[in-house]
């Protein structure tokens, strides 16, 4: 089945009887409820104990006793995530669900969690504000600037944290998969300049992937102090090198001399007049006979209908936080905003880590 397909077999229909309906919208409701029990059922440890109980489970007073957390917070815990479903109850035993196993153990779910309880939860109140006026006005709760990447340095650890956690997450998935795509003989890449390097991860998996290549990072100076660090701690400052800039000042041209620009969940943080003015200014960087790589996750091309939830449901951080103009894309939307700027796209390869598509564009002579 191809990726429309999907698409349309996931979005296309109401699938839920009226009553399936109803009880999603009081699961809807109570939505930020459901999530802070069952971000405390993980934390407080109460999911690990019943799980570790197994087959047997655990009264409430076993509970008690083994998190030292009084009864009566235990028993709210408790009863609220039986209707969320998270555990099942017999015989006055409380037991682990399959639900209750993926809040504990699996990694997506757990960097999902934090990203939204550590990142946007009290940002997502400004959300109606933020849909009114084009801007993150959720960021206000972390500081004064016009977008999150401003402030990243800046930002309290844990929050940091979280952030990165969830930036990383699906680039540490996708390098190790689409660095043969790019250092390849037919590709013959020497010299790439990395727009939005963020913490220099491409660049640092690059260099022990490729030992010929040689990297600029190009990104605001906050993002690149971080980026610096972590080169100098590996030795890689003689093949990774630095140009701070504001990217969404036009009127900045990206410095020329090389194969191939590479750009990594980057053009996602930008609207598509931003994308387009960015593409503009690598079709003057670049060379008639050089590539521009693009690596994104769009709802529209994965495989698993969570995939997508999980994409559309990002797009949201974006509105609230991030910048107020930017989103997880549908692909047609994003390959729009890319085309208009004089590329074609030559290679699409989908399917790449848990969600990303890489796109191989090179110049179309105006």
């Amino acid at each position: 089945m191809n990726l429309i397909n999907l698409l349309m077999q996931f979005f296309s229909t109401d699938k839920k009887s009226a009553l399936e309906a109803k009880n999603m919208a009081q699961f809807i409701a109570f939505g930020p409820v459901i999530f802070q029990v069952a971000r405390i059922m993980r934390n407080s440890g109460i999911l690990h104990e019943i799980e570790a109980s197994g087959k047997e489970g655990l009264t409430i007073e076993d509970i008690v006793e083994k998190v030292q957390l009084p009864h009566y917070g235990v028993r709210i815990l408790l009863e609220s995530s039986l209707g969320i479903g998270l555990i099942v109850i017999n015989d006055n035993k409380y037991r682990i669900t399959k639900t209750g196993h993926f809040i504990l153990h699996d990694a997506l779910t757990n960097v999902n969690m934090d990203f939204i309880h550590d990142v946007n939860y009290n940002g997502l109140f400004y959300l109606d504000e933020s849909i009114k006026n084009g801007k993150p006005e959720g960021l206000k709760v972390f500081g004064n600037w016009q977008t999150i990447y401003e402030g990243l340095s800046q930002l309290p650890k844990h929050v940091q944290k979280s952030w990165f956690a969830f930036d990383h997450f699906f680039s540490d998935t996708a390098f190790p998969a689409v660095l043969p795509h790019i250092y390849n003989k037919k590709n013959n890449i020497k010299k790439l300049l990395d727009i939005g390097g963020n913490t220099g991860k491409w660049a640092i998996a690059s260099t022990k992937y490729n030992p010929g290549i040689s990297i600029t990072i190009m990104d605001l100076p906050g993002q690149l102090n971080i980026a610096k660090n972590r080169i100098e701690e590996l030795g890689l400052n003689d093949r990774v090198s630095f140009h701070p800039t504001n990217i969404l000042d036009a009127s900045q041209p990206f410095p020329k001399g090389f194969d191939a620009i590479w750009m990594s969940q980057f053009l996602d943080c930008f609207s598509e007049d931003e994308i387009t003015s960015i593409m503009q200014r690598c079709y003057d960087a670049i060379d008639d006979d050089g590539f521009v790589y693009i690596l994104e996750a769009y709802w529209d091309k994965q495989r698993f209908e969570a995939a997508a939830f999980c994409l559309q449901q990002t797009s949201v951080y974006f509105t609230a936080l991030a910048n107020g103009n930017s989103q997880m894309y549908h692909s047609e939307i994003f390959k729009a905003a890319v085309l208009r700027a004089g590329f074609e796209i030559v290679e699409e390869t989908n399917n790449i880590g848990l969600s990303h598509t890489l796109w191989k564009l090179k110049k179309v002579n105006k």
